[in-house]
């Protein structure tokens, strides 16, 4: 069994949001993510998606995107991103009766004896235009963060951690809040995306405070599956 991820698959069912205006890079970016899904996971595999998954606004309108990931080989695990507006209650994203996608939820998912667990995160507090209305929603996810890692009630022997912003502070990349709930909770391993091109920059791949960190945003990987386990 092995444990891939990718982000910010952004895919567009409607056709409405093209994304190759980050860069030519994206043109068919939904045929290499596939493609290269198809080569290298197998059922017994999981994929853990970290958000901006569906550029649909209602749930109806990314039923059509969700339901592709469903039928690529493997189990997946996906969690909120910014532009998943479509993103509505546990009740109703499993009225999908989608066979092989967990929807993170402040809860978590077992994978053998691996501890899935995440939330959106937000924008850093010392990043441009915070204000006290992200203030808010960055301490709401703080909590969703805590409820999810706490959800965990047996013992595993590894925890990994799914965020779509990265948990770190704008100015010097330093760990922020997030990163401190993660500790005290002993994750492992962190995957994030939102960052497309020049915010390329700004990732973070190496281990801080014991904990290994994975930029997975689909092109910081050139679109193809990044191996974690």
């Amino acid at each position: 069994m092995a444990i891939y991820g990718i982000g910010d698959l952004h895919l567009d069912s409607s056709g409405e949001k093209p994304m190759d205006i980050f860069g030519a890079n994206w043109i068919n970016h939904e045929e290499k993510i596939f493609y290269n899904w198809r080569e290298k996971v197998k059922d017994e595999d999981l994929v853990l998606i970290p958000g901006d998954i569906s550029w649909g606004l209602k749930l109806y309108e990314a039923y059509e995107d969700l339901k592709k990931i469903d039928e690529l080989p493997g189990l997946k695990v996906i969690s909120k991103g910014n532009h998943d507006y479509w993103w509505e209650s546990k009740k109703k994203l499993l009225s999908l009766k989608l066979r092989t996608i967990h929807f993170l939820y402040n809860d978590s998912f077992i994978y053998g004896d691996i501890a899935i667990c995440g939330t959106r995160g937000w924008a850093a507090r010392d990043s441009e235009e915070f204000d006290v209305h992200d203030e808010k929603i960055f301490n709401r996810e703080l909590n969703r963060l805590e409820l999810s890692l706490s959800s965990v009630n047996r013992e595993v022997s590894n925890k990994i951690t799914m965020l779509h912003y990265p948990p770190f502070n704008f100015q010097d990349q330093s760990p922020n809040e997030f990163v401190e709930i993660m500790k005290k909770y002993k994750v492992d391993t962190c995957v994030y995306g939102h960052l497309h091109s020049e915010g390329h920059k700004f990732a973070v791949e190496k281990i801080v405070d014991g904990i290994e960190f994975h930029c997975i945003s689909s092109d910081y990987i050139d679109f193809q599956l990044k191996r974690l386990v």
